[in-house]
């Protein structure tokens, strides 16, 4: 199993690329911010198995942190991750500095309407700006590939689709299944910033999903008593504070009064100070 090949600037990282389609193969990637966990893992091992060359980007993107939010804190360890990439057997690990995504002086930005206004766009206003800002200048950098990414954040996967789509973006967008931990909680690098107890406190959003599987298998359609089940699990939680719970239409974001068909129960609960997203496909069962 070779050492990944590592590239920090988008000239070198575009031309491997290139060189791997011209040689007929396909190229797979997988974007990060780093401390890669086991969903990550998850995504990288799919990508591997669908492609000849998986590429995976590290980098935290400073452009999708809001004012006040952790990106000092949010956890780096570019050793480990390079660790993980190597026993996935990942081909190029992509990782570049602030500076090299961002020339002083940028002013060109990707923004979307609609579907970046909803769920967590209502609470972190700038955050898709800058998700769907730096997505755009990764693929430009990686070009026509399959790009792996994570049902856990599932309004992020709808609005990247929406981009490709809207943009004519040569670039199959696919959003792989939650990975949990033993316990239920979605594997999260902010996981680790919850205390023993919050630990334990934060399994009321896999819980909270769980009873609205139950319900709608019962034979409650009404998204009204679905939500206000949720809610009454999350606040009976003393750390917990709910930013929204919802039930949306997978495709469009927007509520839905009667599952008819598919929905998604999607959640974002701070549990002391760490905010934590969650969701759920209803209508799978």
């Amino acid at each position: 199993m070779a050492t990944p090949e590592v590239f920090k600037t988008c000239a070198a990282m575009r031309e491997y690329c290139d060189g791997a389609r011209a040689g007929g193969m396909s190229v797979g990637f997988v974007p990060t911010m780093g401390a890669l966990h086991e969903g990550h893992i998850s995504l990288m091992r799919r990508a591997r198995g669908e492609n000849d060359r998986l590429v995976v980007s590290i980098f935290v993107n400073p452009t999708q942190f809001g004012p006040g939010e952790d990106i000092e804190e949010y956890p780096r360890d570019l050793s480990g991750d390079l660790d993980s990439c190597l026993g996935v057997d990942a081909d190029a690990v992509f990782a570049p500095t602030a500076r090299e995504m961002y020339e002083p002086g940028a002013c060109t930005f990707v923004e979307q309407s609609v579907l970046t206004e909803v769920l967590c766009g209502a609470f972190r206003p700038t955050h898709f700006k800058g998700v769907l800002t730096v997505v755009a200048k990764l693929f430009n950098v990686v070009g026509p590939c399959r790009a792996y990414f994570g049902q856990k954040d599932y309004q992020q996967c709808v609005v990247i689709r929406r981009m490709v789509r809207d943009l004519n973006v040569p670039v199959e967008v696919v959003m792989c299944p939650i990975v949990r931990e033993p316990d239920g909680i979605a594997m999260s690098s902010r996981n680790n910033y919850l205390s023993q107890e919050e630990r334990s406190d934060a399994l009321c959003l896999s819980q909270a999903l769980a009873i609205a599987k139950k319900r709608l298998k019962q034979g409650e359609r009404r998204s009204s008593e679905l939500v206000a089940a949720m809610r009454n699990h999350i606040n009976n939680v003393k750390s917990a504070t709910i930013d929204y719970v919802a039930v949306v239409h997978p495709d469009t974001l927007q509520p839905v009064s009667v599952i008819e068909d598919r929905a998604v129960a999607a959640l974002a609960v701070r549990i002391g100070s760490t905010r934590l997203i969650d969701n759920a496909i209803l209508g799978d069962e």
